[in-house]
């Protein structure tokens, strides 16, 4: 039986401020296979873009591990921690974070040019994604010519990039009404099927939660 993709391993994570501590996550722990889907669900508060976070190496537990296909990240340095990202995750957020002096097609190779591929390379992996999210032909359109729902395609799109083994995403749906969150869950699903991706969501939309393998609720 193979491993998990993912094992969270007794995960604590504590913050301190003005004399005090609050403990966000205690001696937490989950596994993922590859190709599930997870949702994190809970009040604003409650620690999921912690947990996101420490997930992905943006931020250090306090105790306990993250394992990622075999590999502590917990125990990288900063710098193999963004190797890390760049290569096997992938991010959608509620604000798309698209450059606003780059092109769609730009935006969307940007994580394939970092990572070290060509310019030629990225821009046409970057053209068979915009296809894949049904937004060819605006290729030269900058993000503010975009709808909310066209954009945050383009950060599904971008968040591909790089074939990563997971997509995390926070709240990503946040701020489109409920046609786009089912136009935009019904491209997501598709995707994440045909390359076997891993996908966690942090979420309160329910036309969400209800697509997803599984649900974890933090308080």
């Amino acid at each position: 039986m193979s491993s998990p993709i993912l094992e969270v391993q007794n995960i604590s994570k504590i913050f301190e401020a003005n004399d005090s501590s609050l403990t966000v996550l205690d001696n937490f722990s989950l596994s993922l296979d590859k190709g599930e889907s997870l949702g994190l669900i809970g009040a604003s508060g409650s620690g999921k873009s912690t947990l996101l976070h420490i997930i992905c190496g943006l931020e250090q537990p306090n105790s306990g591990k993250v394992i990622v296909k075999g590999e502590s990240i917990t125990e990288l340095n900063s710098d193999e921690r963004s190797i890390f990202r760049n290569k096997e995750i992938g991010f959608v957020y509620q604000f798309h974070h698209l450059l606003s002096e780059l092109s769609t097609l730009e935006n969307i190779a940007l994580p394939a040019m970092l990572s070290g591929k060509s310019k030629d390379e990225a821009l046409s992996k970057a053209q068979t994604l915009l296809s894949k999210v049904n937004l060819a032909g605006k290729e030269k359109n900058n993000p503010n010519q975009l709808s909310g729902g066209e954009r945050q395609r383009v950060a599904i799109a971008r968040s591909m990039s790089n074939d990563p083994s997971f997509l995390i995403m926070d709240e990503p749906t946040g701020n489109l009404d409920s046609q786009n969150v089912q136009n935009f869950m019904d491209l997501l699903m598709n995707m994440i099927s045909e390359q076997d991706i891993t996908l966690i969501i942090a979420t309160h939309d329910q036309n969400v939660s209800s697509r997803l393998n599984k649900l974890l609720s933090l308080e």
